[in-house]
């Protein structure tokens, strides 16, 4: 009752300026306050809904009671019924958690197509009650802000490190909003599996998770997406320069040429003719 009073106050007072955000308890969403929810219309409403893992072992450990299957229906149902931005999390190294569990719970998670995942990395606060399974767990932490985890006894040092890594490029690239046909063809078949593949050739290829320009981003994907996973690479053209096109970016992507030149496409480092009627 208290949060349909909050969400009507808002609706009463809706303007173009006006945009709200709430972090919402992912299983418990009674159908009166999906009601007000539906009455908002795009672009002013966002949840944060806080998942963090979808293994009911872990959920136990950290004192998380979750119904999976209602979480899961309510996302799908914000998701088509709603206009509501969807931010939701995941984190890696919770206690009792691998790389498999948090890859299965990333599948099922993509699979219901919130606007955003956010993969986190757990931090910990002192005094905060998960200090409780730093021993059981063998839980290392950064000593230093923000006091990351660096290994567990089920992720290793070099593993954890991958996961930061990730993460930064899931932001970069997932989340960045700039890449909306691309991502769907780059987690075709299993979501974790292969951007974790993606995310270990980047840095292998680069060294680094900054300080990349745009167009360089379009380049190594176009790069990894034709060499790596062996996508067609008219496809992967087409899509990579429609989401550039769509940014509204007007630099220059390497892997694409002059449609009025007769060229044949190569994935390795050369240019693509793209079909503006495929790109659309």
């Amino acid at each position: 009752a208290t949060s349909i009073k909050i969400l009507e106050f808002f609706l009463e007072r809706l303007d173009e300026k006006l945009f709200v955000h709430f972090e919402v308890i992912p299983d418990h969403l009674p159908d009166a306050l999906k009601a007000v929810i539906q009455k908002f219309p795009p672009d002013r409403l966002q949840f944060e809904i806080g998942i963090q893992t979808w293994n009911p072992e872990v959920q136990t450990l950290v004192s998380r009671r979750q119904d999976n299957e209602k979480s899961a229906a309510n996302i799908a149902w914000l998701r088509s019924d709603s206009s509501a931005h969807l931010h939701v999390d995941l984190i890696v190294g919770l206690p009792g958690e691998d790389i498999d569990s948090f890859g299965a719970g990333f599948d099922r998670l993509v699979a219901l197509h919130p606007h955003d995942i956010q993969v986190g990395i757990l931090k910990r606060l002192r005094g905060t009650p998960i200090d409780r399974h730093t021993e059981a767990f063998s839980m290392r932490y950064n000593p230093a802000p923000p006091y990351n985890i660096l290994a567990t006894d089920r992720i290793d040092f070099a593993t954890m490190q991958r996961m930061s890594r990730f993460a930064r490029f899931w932001e970069l690239v997932a989340n960045s909003g700039r890449f909306t046909r691309t991502v769907p063809t780059l987690l075709a078949h299993s979501p974790f599996k292969r951007f974790l593949r993606f995310s270990d050739w980047l840095f292998a290829k680069t060294g680094k998770t900054h300080e990349m320009a745009l167009e360089r981003i379009y380049d190594f994907l176009f790069e990894c997406m034709t060499v790596e996973f062996q996508e067609p690479a008219e496809l992967v053209a087409s899509i990579l320069y429609s989401d550039y096109q769509g940014s509204g970016a007007r630099g220059k992507l390497s892997f694409i040429t002059d449609p009025k030149r007769k060229q044949s496409p190569s994935r390795r480092g050369q240019s693509v003719i793209v079909d503006p009627a495929i790109s659309r």
